[in-house]
């Protein structure tokens, strides 16, 4: 594997980590972490640390939380693991967790150790391999739709996972808690124009909502969190699972599509570059979403509340990791402008919420 390999951070780059504690762990739970096969951090993602490394002669990913504090629910290991050391049985695109540390002091956080699935992953709004195939999203759009109809196909009781997060009441506690996440972005200032307007709209909005009923939901799900065979750009495992649980099934496509820009779209959204779907074939926002409801039955009448509360919870995001460069825990320039882009989605979901767009 050379040392350039554009999957990988350079040796140099590399997040440290405290990998003879780490063998040490592993070796007392009977597992052994070649000391030959130097940890390669894969690059991609502004979250959590994925390293390849070789335990008991085959490949494998451990999966960490980034330094420094987390945003509450975020980056939950333990919830990963629980996840995806079942969903494999039911969901063949799901890898399989094979270890979960919990003790900090090994680490620096916890990790868990997932089954590593070779292939590519797509990420940005122009990846490299779309310039050869500029076609390629009349196939990757419907492709991204049809797997989150299958996260939401699976039966959770099948698999041990009926009693995974709280179902019942799902659509309030997320409006509460974005809200709440948005306040503590803002600080003592409290909320203000766009952030308050919308935090009002949804508070208002929620109670009007009839909720679907629930699933399994990914939480989180994009083209970057697919790998795909590098030949036919089929899916091979559906990644970054630390956010999973049960609940309305349509705030699953609305954080989709939350991502899913637009060639009309403005350009300070635009500028989320998060997938490619303003080109390269791809069917509009409202086209997959017609493709969801065509694929499960489900009734997208009350769909704009969805979009208006993903939008949102989008745009606190960016506000959480933009206060990570604030207060300095991370050192990467992207998140420097992540204020501003905020800024731009929470104005963007405004429009939304008012019906302009889709």
């Amino acid at each position: 594997m050379p040392l350039d390999d554009p999957m990988f951070h350079n040796p140099a780059d590399t997040a440290p980590l405290d990998w003879p504690r780490i063998a040490t762990h592993l070796a007392a739970h009977g597992l052994t972490l070649d000391p030959g096969a130097a940890p390669r951090q894969f690059r991609g993602g502004l979250a959590n640390l994925n390293f390849l490394v070789t335990l008991d002669g085959r490949k494998v990913v451990l999966r960490t939380p980034p330094p420094g504090p987390l945003p509450p629910g975020a980056n939950d290991m333990r919830r990963e693991h629980r996840i995806l050391s079942c969903l494999w049985r039911a969901l063949p695109l799901a890898p399989r967790s094979l270890h979960l540390c919990e003790e900090e002091a090994v680490a620096g956080r916890p990790f868990i150790l997932l089954e590593y699935r070779a292939g590519v992953t797509l990420a940005g709004d122009a990846p490299p391999r779309l310039a050869r195939e500029p076609a390629a999203g009349a196939r990757l759009g419907p492709l991204l739709i049809d797997a989150l109809a299958d996260i939401h196909a699976v039966d959770p009781a099948s698999v041990g996972l009926d009693d995974l997060g709280h179902p019942e009441g799902f659509l309030d506690r997320a409006v509460t808690g974005w809200v709440r996440r948005a306040t503590l972005c803002a600080g003592p200032e409290a909320l203000t124009g766009p952030t308050a307007e919308l935090a009002a709209w949804l508070g208002r909005e929620v109670g009007r909502v009839r909720p679907a009923a629930a699933t399994l939901l990914h939480n989180d799900f994009k083209l970057d969190n697919l790998i795909l065979d590098p030949h036919r750009l089929a899916p091979v495992a559906i990644l970054d699972w630390d956010q999973g649980t049960r609940g309305d099934p349509l705030f699953d496509l609305a954080t989709l599509l939350s991502y899913w820009t637009e060639a009309g779209d403005p350009p300070a959204v635009r500028a989320l570059g998060q997938m490619p779907t303003a080109g390269y074939g791809f069917p509009s926002r409202r086209e997959a979403a017609e493709r969801y409801a065509a694929r499960t039955g489900r009734d997208l009448s009350g769909f704009r509340f969805h979009r208006v509360l993903a939008l949102f919870k989008l745009a606190v995001v960016f506000q959480q990791l933009h206060a990570r460069h604030l207060a300095g825990t991370t050192t990467d320039p992207r998140y420097a402008g992540f204020g501003e882009l905020a800024e731009a989605v929470l104005d963007f979901t405004h429009d939304v919420s008012q019906g302009r767009v889709f």
